[in-house]
């Protein structure tokens, strides 16, 4: 199978120096890449930016911002079987980039923002058949959020996690998930290292493209 895999933050400038940004740290991306790439598989891994060393084997591509995660997901998504969008992508960017830095006795009372592009919720809309994955870290009504999410964005799978904890999910080197399919099935994975958990989603991913 050739996966697509998202992983990590994206940064949305405010000037050259101040950016807009999240807590993911890429673990559970990168964990997933590696997974795919000692299962057999072909990866193609778009990241963020991330403190962790790309897996052996996987065709990294490097991103900042949601634009250039959008772009860099479109460019690559010929002959892949799966798209796996483990990222965490910005919804809100800044409406105006200021070309020096902002001084602070300059004053700066509020920054506008307009929506990021739904990289997720696009990729429904090419025509080509592959399997489309999608996570949802929610702080509260995690079961609501993600099936809203699995029917809005058309995927075949959601995967949500409490990003309200601190001893899982975002920056932690465990996770705790609940999947949920599109055929309504409901399948809950207790927290374990994040490293086991990918083996154990790329084998879930891999009967999930079998079906399809």
């Amino acid at each position: 199978m050739k996966f697509l895999i998202t992983a990590g933050p994206t940064r949305e400038p405010i000037d050259p120096v101040r950016y807009i940004g999240n807590r993911s740290s890429g673990k559970m991306g990168y964990a997933t890449a590696d997974a795919a790439i000692k299962a057999g598989h072909e990866v193609i891994l778009v990241s963020g930016p991330v403190c962790l060393k790309p897996p052996r084997g996987v065709a990294l591509v490097k991103i900042n911002t949601a634009d250039e995660m959008y772009e860099a997901v479109h460019q690559h998504l010929d002959g892949i079987d799966i798209a796996v969008m483990c990222a965490a992508v910005a919804d809100f960017k800044p409406a105006h980039y200021s070309a020096q830095k902002i001084k602070k006795n300059g004053g700066l009372e509020n920054i506008s923002l307009v929506p990021t592009r739904d990289i997720l919720a696009s990729l429904s809309k090419i025509k080509k058949k592959f399997c489309i994955v999608g996570f949802a870290a929610e702080t509260d009504f995690l079961h609501e959020n993600a099936l809203k999410k699995l029917r809005e964005k058309k995927c075949d799978l959601i995967i949500g996690n409490d990003a309200s904890r601190m001893d899982t999910g975002m920056e932690s080197d465990d996770n705790a998930l609940t999947l949920f399919y599109k055929s309504g099935k409901i399948k809950s994975i207790s927290r374990e290292k994040k490293t086991v958990l990918a083996k154990k989603l790329v084998k879930i991913f891999e009967k999930l493209q079998e079906k399809s």
